[in-house]
């Protein structure tokens, strides 16, 4: 179900018109050729520098030996990242009208994830949450203003889901305020309760209308932030091996490490882009059930970057915690990416029993690889990559299998 004002695909006469500015009205969800636009590509590349931020945090964590304190830490900080990206980019979907004030408020929304990612530093090792909770407010007011600009220009149900949306950003930010003003123990539970306030506000502002996101444009959105954060990860783990071999020059012992994390990296993208998921993606409940797991597999792509410096900086000499914990590092967010990424898109696109529990038991064996030593990470690429090439074959056996099949009724 559409909202009157997204029934017909608007032409692109109608979003890039020289007027500066115009009504922010809904997009239509059958669209065509509907793809990112740059300045959504821009508000990706940086976000990505508060998740990096993050994923500094959490290394110096762990290598310390505070990786439980670590882990919730990132956990709390990626939400908020996460899900300032999430709301902007279902948005878009819908409202994008790529005029001044529609770039201008944009902006805004990135100058917030710069000043959040400023502040994960002080979060993580003083607790102190202000330059967070004022990046995210940033984020969120200028969200709330968009949303309130698409309610202007809407009516009936499609006004009051955007009048919704607005005002439940607005009370969720002033319940934030929480991590700020209550004492340290009660920080915590202020992050759960809000995490689930965040998560209703989409389900009881869409109850009223749904709104007209592009199916192919959200899956082509998701599909490309989970590449930047992938680069994002090779990043991290190239910058830990140069520095390692700067201090220490252990190219010997880094190498199995450089090699398992690359097979780690690819086997990562070529499990999620095996198949397209937008045709997957026909309702409310299932875009969202899909979308909101997406954060398991952002925060898990972005934590193997983690992982892998900190099993660097083991090798080297530089961190303080057993060959056992810093496998673990690595072997956890990889086994959590594949399962994640197989429940929530890949398991759609397998057929029989073989297919659809090649993923979760190559989870489980890299799960396995975390015993190895010092191969640990060696092994789980290894194990990531055959699983990509046993996938490949089955499909291709499974094709000529159809294509014998409809030959022979033929």
């Amino acid at each position: 179900m559409m909202s009157s004002s997204a029934q017909a695909p608007a032409s692109p006469g109608e979003h890039h018109p020289s007027r500066p500015l115009r009504r922010l009205t809904a997009r239509g969800r059958k669209e065509a050729h509907r793809v990112s636009s740059p300045l959504e590509l821009f508000f990706d590349l940086c976000f990505v520098v508060a998740i990096a931020q993050a994923g500094i945090a959490l290394v110096h964590a762990v290598a310390t030996g505070h990786a439980g304190e670590g882990v919730l830490n990132y956990a709390m900080l990626f939400f908020a990242v996460w899900w300032a990206w999430m709301n902007f980019t279902w948005f878009a979907s819908a409202y994008d009208n790529d005029d001044v004030l529609y770039r201008v408020v944009t902006l805004i929304q990135v100058a917030g994830a710069l000043v959040l990612a400023a502040g994960v530093s002080e979060a993580f090792d003083q607790h102190n949450y202000v330059a967070i909770w004022l990046g995210y407010a940033i984020m969120r007011l200028a969200m709330a203003a968009q949303w309130l600009r698409a309610a202007r220009s809407a009516e009936g149900t499609e006004r009051t889901m955007a009048l919704r949306y607005a005002g439940g950003v607005l009370l969720c930010q002033v319940g934030w305020l929480g991590l700020v003003v209550l004492p340290e123990p009660a920080r915590a539970w202020v992050f759960l309760v809000m995490a689930i306030a965040e998560l209703c506000v989409p389900a009881y502002a869409e109850r009223a209308c749904p709104s007209s996101w592009h199916p192919h444009h959200i899956a082509e959105r998701y599909g490309l932030f989970t590449i930047i954060v992938l680069g994002e990860t090779v990043a991290a783990a190239t910058t830990a091996v140069k520095s390692a071999m700067a201090a220490h020059g252990a190219l010997g012992e880094l190498l199995p490490i450089a090699a398992g994390a690359l097979l780690i990296v690819f086997s990562a993208w070529w499990i999620y882009f095996v198949a397209p998921i937008h045709g997957h993606l026909r309702s409310n409940r299932q875009a969202f059930l899909w979308g909101y797991g997406h954060y398991v597999i952002f925060a898990s792509a972005a934590a193997i970057g983690a992982g892998l410096e900190v099993a660097v900086e083991q090798v080297a000499g530089q961190a303080h915690l057993s060959t056992l914990a810093a496998s673990a590092a690595v072997t956890i967010p990889t086994a959590l990416y594949l399962v994640t990424l197989w429940a929530l898109h890949s398991r759609h696109f397998k057929a029989g029993v073989v297919q659809q529990l090649l993923q979760p038991v190559t989870a489980a064996l890299v799960l396995c690889c975390t015993f190895l030593g010092d191969s640990a990470v060696l092994a789980a690429g290894l194990v990531s990559a055959l699983s990509v090439a046993a996938g490949v074959k089955l499909t291709a056996r499974n094709a000529a299998r159809e294509h014998r099949a409809r030959a022979a009724a033929a």
